[in-house]
């Protein structure tokens, strides 16, 4: 191995491309923001999320006149502070995105990892579930589910994590079917590996700048289902901070009250395009090192 391909060398490589993508900084940006008012939310607002105060209904943010300074981003209909319930709400995206991310991944990842593998009957078998799968419509098939299961964020996380784990199972299967007849595969294989070795050693770890990718784009897109089911009422359910469930009960003052939904509204898409945003980086920057 020479100097240039030591993996102290691409790492350096790999962390300069990653730090000059403009893309990376600012969708990282926006990420680390959310996490972090997700995170301490208890001690950037001192309101209970829930809590209810009918005297305190429908007070306006700061920006209008009759707002309240002890609520500085209003009150909803109950009168809870939209502060609290914005912040809170952070955090039910973030765990329904990133526990469906790894919970599909692992599915996605071991089905692929065996089509790209062995090959034969096993790869066709695999071809098939993911075949039918992609024929099945992800809303529908998830508002079925979860009005038949009962309507909880618990029942909304495992029917996303049965229904998602397509795109793994594409990418791993085709970059396993690549890696198994590299030369290093073929040494294991001689010295007596079993192939369940030879698949979470030696191919799994070729594969994990492509997950990594794969799984960022996946966390957008459970986000945004969560926030679509709830605000059908198959999701969160009240008093939950979720900001589907935000904007479906800020619907009937949409007129009036514009800013019921317009602040949940703006903290999905903010996080959507963080997400997005670091996912298209990563990508751009690891096909830049492979280049």
């Amino acid at each position: 191995m020479s100097i240039a391909d030591s993996p102290a060398i691409r790492r350096r490589k790999l962390f300069k491309g990653l730090s000059a993508s403009s893309a990376i900084r600012i969708g990282g940006g926006l990420l680390a923001v959310i996490v972090f008012v997700a995170l301490f939310a208890p001690w950037l607002s001192s309101h209970d999320p829930i809590a209810q105060d009918l005297g305190k209904r429908m007070i306006p943010p700061f920006w209008y006149p009759g707002s309240d300074p002890a609520h500085w981003l209003g009150t909803d209909h109950l009168g809870r502070d939209y502060l609290a319930r914005l912040l809170y709400g952070a955090r039910v995206s973030l765990l329904i995105g990133l526990g469906v991310a790894v919970c599909a991944g692992f599915i996605g990842t071991m089905l692929g990892l065996a089509a790209g593998y062995f090959g034969g009957r096993v790869d066709m078998a695999i071809s098939f579930i993911v075949t039918t799968r992609l024929s099945l419509p992800i809303v529908l098939v998830a508002l079925a589910a979860v009005a038949l299961g009962g309507a909880s964020l618990k029942t909304l996380a495992i029917v996303l994590s049965l229904l998602l784990w397509d795109r793994f199972a594409v990418v791993v299967r085709a970059a396993a079917q690549s890696l198994r007849s590299r030369e290093f595969v073929q040494a294991t294989q001689s010295f007596g590996a079993s192939h369940l070795y030879i698949m979470l050693h030696g191919i799994l770890p070729n594969l994990r700048n492509t997950l990594i990718v794969v799984a960022t784009l996946e966390i957008a897109n459970v986000i945004l289902l969560e926030a679509a089911l709830s605000f059908l009422g198959l999701g969160a359910q009240p008093p939950t901070p979720s900001w589907g469930l935000m904007i479906a009960e800020g619907r009937e003052h949409i007129l009036f009250d514009p800013w019921l939904i317009a602040l949940p509204g703006a903290g999905l898409c903010l996080l959507i395009l963080a997400v997005n945003l670091l996912g298209d980086g990563v990508r751009d920057a690891l096909d830049e090192r492979r280049s």
